[in-house]
């Protein structure tokens, strides 16, 4: 039997009863954001458009959830910004306020938000509407990022000025002052109730500021050496401790690029598929999930759709699909 945010096991970490009575977990509401301003390679902004051409809806609709589909927000046309990447942060930010008062609007209603991305820079306004949500009940946010890089990076630290490297530096404090206050709360997210899972490659600036800001960091050699399991159990418990529930951004390229080629930074040494749905059930049986991003799907890179659609596989997964 699946475990809802009302019916979870009595060994798992649960939200707290404030934040978990104001999701109906039916309820699932569809936000793209078709953005590539944050990354150097193009092709990350039609994420969303082979998102929707996966069978995700089908597939949420079998799980007996309510899908609302609310279109994409609009992003600026890249040919009218400037070529620097960190000259296009004005942009970015304008987006993600908007991705934040829709996230907030959606989780106080009862709604868990589903972002389709677009590149990673997106996660600094989903996961602040989220945050806003939650601090009006005096909660925080927990969250689990999968991915290959940990984003820690600020204009400042950046070698190649990418805002899609920055957005975890945003939501811990750091960085751009505007892209650090989208949400009530500051910082948008307590380092010790934020946790990566699948790192393996790192910038030397980010590898000195996890160590110095202790955030919680799960690489590829944890998953190795420990087996996903305990690694996403630990992740679990770090994310729901003294926390409302907790929001997952999942980058495409934390799985491996043999099963996933159509991603924005591809890196060898990821996840397996098995893996990755191992991750993804893990997540769902904790009953505290409360909104969830899926970014960096570049059909340009792929082939058939491969990889939007296995994603739209481990979204179900999170969601509640399972084999048996």
């Amino acid at each position: 039997m699946s475990t809802t945010l009302f019916d979870a096991p009595q060994n798992a970490a649960t939200p707290s009863r404030r934040a978990a009575a104001q999701i109906i977990t039916k309820r699932v509401q569809l936000i793209g954001v078709p953005m590539d301003l944050g990354a150097s390679r193009r092709g990350v902004d039609m994420g969303p458009s082979a998102m929707r051409l996966a069978p995700l809806r089908e597939l949420l609709h079998g799980l007996g959830l309510d899908v609302e589909d609310t279109g994409n927000i609009a992003v600026p046309d890249r040919a009218s910004l400037p070529i620097e990447p960190t000259a296009r942060l004005a942009a970015i930010t304008d987006v993600c306020a908007e991705l934040a008062r829709l996230i907030a609007t959606a989780v106080r209603d009862g709604v868990r938000p589903l972002v389709l991305g677009g590149d990673h820079s997106l996660a600094a306004g989903s996961i602040a509407g989220t945050a806003t949500a939650l601090a009006d009940y005096g909660e925080r946010v927990g969250v689990i990022w999968l991915d290959a890089h940990a984003d820690l990076n600020t204009p400042s630290t950046s070698l190649s000025g990418n805002v899609h490297g920055m957005p975890a530096a945003h939501l811990v404090g750091l960085g751009d002052y505007r892209l650090s206050h989208l949400s009530s709360a500051f910082p948008v997210v307590r380092p010790e109730h934020f946790v990566y899972v699948g790192l393996r490659d790192l910038d030397v600036a980010e590898r000195a500021l996890i160590k110095s800001m202790r955030l919680h960091a799960f690489t590829m050699r944890d998953i190795d050496e420990r087996g996903l399991r305990a690694v996403m159990d630990d992740a679990v418990s770090i994310a729901t401790r003294g926390t409302g529930g907790v929001h997952l951004s999942c980058d495409a390229d934390w799985i491996d690029p043999r099963e996933a080629p159509g991603v924005g930074t591809p890196v060898r040494g990821g996840a397996t598929l098995r893996e990755a749905h191992l991750a993804m059930e893990i997540i769902h049986d904790s009953g505290a999930l409360l909104a969830m991003d899926l970014v960096e799907i570049n059909p340009i890179l792929d082939r058939q759709n491969h990889t939007a659609e296995l994603c739209a596989e481990l979204i179900a997964s999170a969601f509640g699909r399972r084999i048996l």
